[in-house]
């Protein structure tokens, strides 16, 4: 982590009145992901914590509430996409989660060239053991 970084959960942390467990930077966004059932508290009424922090960060903001459960932590991380449905499964020697969403919301979730998938996915692998991901 950066000294950035390391500032940014500081504020997050300051604003929110939450725990951040991880926090990952981006060119475009910071991701926060906070302590079982702080995610709502982390957004704040309206978004207004989230909105706060991204005038003072001139980045987009997203929050994402960990769980224990890999099923529930990667529907978390895929929530802004209208989840359908999250099954994992071995493929070999790789754990695999396919993600079901709204087909509308389908190209979003994958982002430009992957990106959203790939951020994603190493959110994902940093708190489960979850090599790959895909969208469908």
């Amino acid at each position: 982590m950066t000294g950035d970084t390391l500032r940014y959960i500081s504020l997050f942390e300051r604003i929110t009145n939450t725990r951040v467990k991880d926090c990952m930077e981006t060119e475009e966004k910071l991701i926060f992901v906070v302590e079982h059932g702080q995610g709502s508290r982390a957004v704040g009424k309206k978004g207004e914590h989230v909105i706060k922090l991204k005038n003072i960060s001139g980045k987009n903001i997203q929050v994402i509430e960990y769980s224990d459960d890999p099923q529930t932590f990667v529907r978390n991380v895929f929530h802004t996409y209208q989840v359908q449905g999250v099954e994992i499964e071995m493929r070999g020697t790789i754990v695999h989660a396919t993600v079901k969403v709204d087909p509308k919301s389908k190209g979003k979730a994958i982002g430009k060239n992957g990106k959203n998938l790939r951020i994603a996915r190493e959110i994902v692998n940093r708190h489960h053991n979850i090599q790959s991901i895909s969208v469908a």
